[in-house]
């Protein structure tokens, strides 16, 4: 990924950033001050006022009523929903699922998509899906302390209360559903992509291989939870054309590359080739010891 430049004052605001988190872990600080630096981050880095921040937002579940670190509002008053769900947690507290339960639940009940889960140090953005049952996905992860700055000025920016405003969460989450593993595996086991890797692999090998053993290819390549999924998918696979064959009297004299009647096949193993050409290239690579032949 190529870096971009970062503008001065992003630069030095991520910087201050870092400092009040590298201050508060040096400490072993405790929740209160972890909260405390990093509404300054909220303020001072990506741009929210006092009236964004809604402190101990209260959820109202089966039970009693429980409340969120903080919830992110863009407009006042009882009919407002938040934005984003804020769940802190003390700087030298490594992140969990169980962390991430507790608030899924708060956003799930207050019909919130948007989850921020962060110890100061690591920021972990979550979408909720409100299906039956409710999904939630990592949709994206930064480290303050880690990451370089150009990166860090990029995901920022994506939660700031001007992109916000914008929409680059709704845009985020098209883009996150656009690149899920489906989605790539569908554009690229299209019919039309088919064609054109098996146009491209004949083009270089000489070799006419089925859309069935293609397919089983680019199973090979797949991680584990990649391959479940295409289990799962129904492709649409090409139908091969079948090119009309000319008759005896319109091919040219000795034409051994056109022809009716069986393909060119290689006696030592088998495979066989629509083309002399595609057999003896085959022969040149498989079999160097032997001459070019075929059976008609």
């Amino acid at each position: 990924m190529a870096k971009q430049t970062v503008p001065a004052e992003m630069r030095k605001a991520i910087a201050l950033a870092q400092r009040l988190i590298e201050d508060v872990a040096r400490t072993d600080g405790n929740e209160a001050s972890t909260r405390s630096r990093v509404e300054n981050i909220f303020r001072d880095l990506l741009g929210y006022g006092f009236e964004h921040l809604s402190h101990e937002y209260a959820i109202a579940g089966a039970g009693l009523t429980e409340h969120v670190d903080f919830a992110i509002q863009l407009s006042q008053g009882d009919d407002a929903k938040p934005i984003v769900m804020v769940e802190l947690k003390r700087v030298g507290v490594d992140l969990r699922a169980k962390h991430l339960k507790q608030v899924s639940s708060y956003a799930i009940n207050a019909g919130c998509e948007w989850v921020l889960l962060t110890n100061g140090r690591e920021w972990r953005m979550y979408h909720v899906s409100f299906g039956q049952p409710p999904v939630t996905k990592l949709v994206d992860q930064w480290n303050l302390l880690k990451d370089e700055t150009y990166l860090l000025a990029k995901k920022f920016e994506l939660i700031s209360l001007r992109d916000v405003r914008r929409g680059s969460l709704e845009k985020l989450w098209e883009k996150t559903q656009v690149l899920a593993p489906e989605s790539i595996l569908t554009a690229l086991l299209s019919a039309d992509s088919l064609r054109q890797a098996r146009r491209v692999l004949r083009k270089k090998t000489d070799v006419l291989v089925d859309f069935d053993d293609l397919v089983n290819g680019f199973r090979r390549l797949l991680n584990e939870a990649a391959a479940r999924t295409l289990d799962g998918m129904q492709l649409d696979l090409p139908v091969r054309r079948k090119s009309p064959r000319k008759s005896a009297s319109e091919l040219p004299p000795g034409d051994p590359e056109e022809r009716n009647g069986p393909p060119f096949k290689c006696d030592t193993c088998g495979q066989e080739f629509p083309t002399r050409k595609g057999l003896s290239g085959h022969i040149g690579r498989r079999h160097k010891d032997r001459d070019v032949g075929g059976d008609n």
